[in-house]
């Protein structure tokens, strides 16, 4: 059963939860989804609407969308969150509704168990933070201190602050949604809009001076200590 990919336009569908296993039949596994995308040739469309899932199960896909042979263009419709937002970053553009929205937060789970292993589970869901983050930034350019503390804060991204981010590239009007006319770019949000990115910006620029001094720091401490 084809759920995911319509023969008709090339175009796959990632329409709820993310999940390494299939249990009740309608969520979105990597290994469905990449037999369907295995079938589709050249150049494909991607529709989201997803509030996430399994981040490792999203990680697959997103290798499998980076590795098509053809322009993957992604579409969100609603929402990507969470998990699905990893997805969303495999567009070579990325296309999102006035209504849409995109989420992103700190990886979670569920741990049982003494110290050592709360510990265990805290340094793991730290590395899969850093893993998460080197796909954001790769899609936006943005420092990975300002996209960590977007993660921590849970944060909501309008369609407008997703192009002026570089999570989107394009924002679809009303109108192009009745009669397939123009998009918005990047390039033509608003002044306001740009300002605004660059107050987020430049809020934490700061930080990342201090971080990469102790950078520097730790690893000529490191070099010592190897000598």
């Amino acid at each position: 059963m084809n759920r995911f990919w319509n023969i008709k336009d090339n175009t796959l569908e990632i329409n709820g939860v993310i999940a390494a296993e299939s249990w009740w039949g309608d969520e979105v596994t990597p290994k469905v989804f990449k037999d369907e995308l295995a079938q589709c040739k050249g150049d494909i469309k991607v529709n989201i609407n997803s509030c996430g899932g399994d981040v490792f199960a999203a990680v697959e896909i997103y290798n499998a969308l980076k590795a098509h042979d053809g322009k993957v263009s992604v579409f969100i419709d609603s929402l990507a969150a969470s998990a699905a937002s990893l997805i969303m970053c495999a567009g070579d553009e990325v296309v999102i509704s006035q209504g849409g929205c995109v989420m992103i937060h700190n990886p979670a789970t569920m741990a049982w168990g003494d110290s050592s292993e709360m510990e265990k589970a805290k340094n793991a869901l730290e590395e899969i933070k850093e893993s998460i983050m080197n796909i954001y930034v790769t899609k936006t350019g943005l420092s990975r201190n300002l996209l960590s503390e977007m993660m921590d804060d849970e944060t909501w991204i309008s369609a407008y602050k997703a192009l002026s981010l570089g999570f989107a590239d394009k924002v679809l009007d009303d109108e192009t949604v009745q009669n397939k006319g123009t998009m918005f770019t990047r390039n033509e949000i608003t002044k306001t809009e740009r300002a605004v990115a660059q107050v987020i910006i430049n809020k934490i620029k700061i930080k990342d001076e201090q971080q990469e001094k102790y950078r520097a720091y730790k690893e000529k401490v490191e070099n010592l200590l190897t000598q």
